[in-house]
């Protein structure tokens, strides 16, 4: 990769995504993080050797790729002060900003070319999922660009409409919570019926774990994984069965809507600011 890369804000996304490249043979040379907090830039330029500065403008001006890694609240502010240094070389931008659409993104940047992506927790631990959009202004090298650097932390893949972000946010972006809800119940219940606490919790996050590696590399649906393992009179019947009977399915499917609807919300909050 022989293209300039600058991160506004240093943040755990950030971080991972520098350690990721980095692991990949990116030379440190070629990436320079911009970030108002100086222990961040510090401690980033000191594990990994990339060149650091307090000024966004600074950072961006030699850029052929700008990576948003601010909060979403802040993204208008940092973009439009920004506009004027990134008309110059009019670098692809790529955003990692939950909740802000990538035309507002292209308005505020003078019209620049935009990837706007949804990674995941997980990405901290290089397993990441991401998804991403385009705008029909980014060209195919640059749409390729934009995977190799989201997929330093994980899996990534295309939507073809922006509006799927928010279903994207609520499976993949808020997942990880459900997922950690889970075995919190898990632990919770297994303490409960009898078990030690560290006991309880080595069952729940390694089932987890296991169940999360056979479903990432079965050829089979989720549902069939679920019947194999299900016995007929058993003791994982008499559990869905119950969880059944309670509706867990249109309660989890009422929670993920809800969590859909407030990413399109804080999408049309944040555009309108």
């Amino acid at each position: 990769m022989n293209q300039t890369l600058c991160f506004i804000g240093a943040g755990n996304m950030a971080r991972s995504l520098i350690g990721g490249l980095i692991a990949r043979d990116v030379a440190a040379k070629g990436i320079v993080v911009a970030d108002p907090i100086a222990t961040q830039l510090s401690s980033l330029h000191q594990d990994f050797g990339v060149r650091v500065d307090a000024d966004n403008a600074i950072a961006a001006r030699e850029a052929d790729v700008v990576v948003l890694a601010v909060k979403p609240q802040q993204m208008r502010t940092v973009v439009t002060q920004l506009a004027p240094v990134l008309a110059v070389k009019r670098p692809l931008i790529i955003s990692i900003a939950a909740g802000i659409r990538a035309d507002n993104i292209q308005r505020w940047s003078g019209g620049l070319p935009v990837v706007r992506c949804m990674p995941n927790r997980p990405a901290l631990q290089g397993c990441g999922m991401t998804a991403l959009f385009a705008t029909p202004q980014v060209s195919r090298d640059s749409r390729e660009l934009a995977v190799k650097i989201l997929s330093a932390v994980g899996a990534t893949l295309w939507v073809e409409h922006e509006s799927q972000l928010d279903a994207v946010t609520a499976i993949s972006g808020s997942g990880p919570a459900y997922f950690f809800l889970l075995i919190e119940m898990l632990e919770q219940t297994g303490v409960a019926l009898g078990l030690p606490a560290d006991v309880s919790r080595q069952l729940a996050t390694e089932t987890a774990y296991g169940s999360g590696r056979m479903a990432r590399e079965a050829s089979e649906s989720a549902a069939t994984l679920r019947q194999q393992v299900t016995s007929k009179g058993g003791t994982t019947e008499a559990a869905l069965q119950h969880l059944e009977a309670n509706n867990v399915r249109a309660i989890f499917a009422a929670a993920v809507t809800a969590a859909a609807r407030r990413s399109a919300a804080l999408a049309d909050e944040f555009g309108a600011q």
